[in-house]
């Protein structure tokens, strides 16, 4: 008290300056009670680059609203790496700790947290049918505790063929790998695929997968007949066997296109993708309204805003594939 003592003040003053200092450490206290908690559960397992990516975005897009971790809100991260099992473990651990908000990337992972709470709001990431998954009444008024953004637009399908049938001439057919677990919204695509593939006098495959071993043997079995393409679709499973896949395709000379841009940097040929940093960065803004007494259900379902097209070179050279340079100059990134 005797800091607060200053030569010439008032008996008044000194009081007041008393009695702040006092209570100063009570509204610390008080400021400190006020830290929110966001859990998340990733779809990805925790070294893999793409998730890594798109948590930043995330927590950047927090910080543009003045979210700052440590300073008033906490995030809990948790990684499910394609596993259904284990995301409906990890949803329960997170519902458990009461957050304010959830964040799911990935159907699986929307659905483990919607069977664990139906009072927590979740804003959900990446998946595909949101109506049909249960997740949502209606895409204008979700009708619940959950709302989100989508990674499907209609015609990405014919997006993809085009594009494959641009970098390979020769392709008559095109193989659609996902695994049926984690992609229960595969058909969705396929409908989208199917609906261009007359177009381009494409034949579409169907591919499903559950274990790597199905991965090897599904496309050593497409490969013995020539003009083959591949693409995955947006799987979290798929996306965590990207190096299987991949490996995979380059031994068999198989033209690939992949929905999830952190395939090219590994070695795949080209992929065409909601660009997800900019989705995960747009749900921060979901969940920053929900903290300040939004309900989820007056929050609309939103379309993917950006698409981006990235092309490994060295790839295409490898295939023996000459991309030409208009499809090359519509490439966000070209990797050489």
């Amino acid at each position: 008290m005797d800091q607060l003592w200053r030569p010439g003040m008032r008996r008044r003053d000194f009081l007041v300056a008393a009695l702040g200092a006092a209570a100063w450490p009570l509204a610390l206290r008080a400021q400190q009670g006020e830290m929110r908690r966001v859990g998340v559960l990733m779809s990805f397992l925790h070294d893999d680059p793409a998730g890594i990516k798109d948590v930043a975005a995330f927590r950047q897009g927090l910080v543009d609203f003045g979210w700052v971790e440590g300073r008033n809100i906490h995030i809990e991260l948790r990684w499910a790496g394609g596993d259904v099992e284990r995301a409906q473990v990890l949803a329960k651990e997170l519902v458990g700790l009461k957050p304010d908000v959830l964040l799911a990337r990935s159907t699986p992972t929307t659905d483990a947290l919607k069977s664990e709470t139906s009072v927590i709001p979740i804003v959900f990431v990446n998946v595909a049918e949101p109506i049909e998954s249960g997740f949502v009444q209606t895409l204008a008024r979700s009708g619940g505790h959950i709302t989100g953004f989508t990674n499907f637009e209609a015609s990405i399908g014919g997006k993809w063929l085009q594009l494959l049938k641009e970098a390979d001439p020769r392709i008559v057919r095109i193989a659609i790998i996902y695994n049926p677990k984690t992609a229960p919204f595969a058909p969705l695509f396929l409908r989208s695929v199917q609906s261009a593939a007359l177009t381009l006098a494409v034949q579409i495959v169907d591919m499903p997968v559950q274990g790597d071993a199905d991965i090897e043997t599904a496309v050593a079995m497409f490969t013995r007949e020539p003009g083959g393409g591949l693409i995955a679709i947006p799987d979290s499973f798929t996306a965590g066997r990207r190096d299987v896949i991949i490996a995979l395709a380059a031994r068999h000379r198989l033209p690939a296109l992949y929905s999830t841009p952190s395939f090219t940097p590994s070695g795949g040929l080209m992929a065409y993708a909601v660009d997800s940093r900019d989705t995960m960065q747009r749900a921060a803004g979901y969940v920053d309204r929900i903290l300040k007494g939004a309900k989820p259900a007056d929050l609309p379902v939103q379309a993917p805003a950006k698409f981006e097209l990235s092309i490994n070179l060295k790839t295409a050279k490898t295939l023996g594939l000459d991309l030409g340079p208009t499809l090359l100059a519509r490439a966000d990134e070209v990797i050489e």
